[in-house]
């Protein structure tokens, strides 16, 4: 991994892209107290549209800048946890419980990256055993709604509660027909209208046909959130899903532990790591 004299880091990966990008310290003193949206530095890949595959390219920006515009992203942290992780979960050997726990710490991390300069927060001053100090929560007037997609979406925010501070949690299940590789609702337990301005946190372990993350962020948008403030955690994401998302879905980030090249004739990813579901479950 090579740092850059702008702050940029950026390190090698199959598809010869940036993967991450330190946010800028600022400088500024915040008044008393007040609420802000954060727009610190990002990058990631920009998903396009290409005849065989999904193309990606690094995009990035400094300065505070917005990052990718109307571009669906796709970030794939180079923390050697993550990798670490993403490896224990490829293994077929690696038993149910430990699988269930890789997934959980592969989410928490994920989360952790997603967070970045997303998070309404709260700012002032506050009286330490020492002194005066200036500080910065995050509000909790504002929590992030939460839906992990039944069932193995679930095991991605096992550990949720250790990173974020302020969540409200909602689920959808789908459950996908083995013929027609389509999604089929079985449970809505979304709010009927989300309020403006929602942080939503969506988790689904693979995103391989892309089915069921479309047909999940479509239920969301239609009860008012907004795709733009949108966080989708994944363990595996493979080119046919990401296409769909871009299409669908300007301005959308996702954070996956790793992409993989391609499906099978069953609509599975490959290499990938197997059912999650099946796995987590020992079912």
């Amino acid at each position: 991994m090579a740092t850059l004299s702008t702050g940029v880091l950026t390190a090698a990966s199959q598809w010869g892209g940036m993967q991450s990008l330190a946010a800028a310290p600022s400088s500024t003193r915040r008044p008393a107290l007040r609420i802000r949206r954060s727009h610190g530095s990002a990058a990631g890949y920009a998903v396009g549209r290409s005849k065989r595959s999904v193309a990606v390219r690094c995009a990035a920006t400094l300065n505070n800048k917005p990052v990718g515009g109307d571009q669906m992203l796709v970030y794939v942290p180079p923390h050697p946890l993550i990798k670490h992780w993403v490896s224990v979960l490829r293994n077929e050997m690696t038993p149910s419980p430990l699988f269930r726990s890789a997934m959980a710490e592969l989410g928490r991390l994920l989360i952790y990256e997603a967070s970045r300069d997303w998070l309404v927060t709260v700012s002032g001053e506050i009286q330490t055993p020492c002194g005066i100090a200036e500080c910065e929560f995050i509000d909790p007037r504002e929590p992030v709604k939460v839906v992990p997609i039944l069932r193995a979406g679930l095991v991605l925010v096992e550990q949720i509660g250790s990173v974020l501070p302020a969540t409200q949690t909602y689920h959808l299940g789908y459950v996908r027909d083995e013929e027609t590789l389509q999604p089929k609702m079985y449970l809505n337990k979304l709010p009927e209208k989300f309020p403006e301005g929602s942080r939503v946190l969506i988790t689904d372990p693979m995103l391989a046909t892309g089915g069921t993350i479309v047909a999940a962020l479509e239920e969301l948008r239609n009860r008012g959130a907004d795709p733009k403030l949108m966080r989708v955690i994944c363990a595996v994401a493979a080119p046919p899903a990401l296409t769909k998302l871009s299409e669908k879905f300007p301005g959308l980030r996702v954070y996956a532990g790793i992409i993989d090249p391609e499906l099978n004739d069953k609509g599975y990813i490959i290499p990938g790591l197997g059912d999650a579901g099946d796995r987590s479950y020992n079912t």
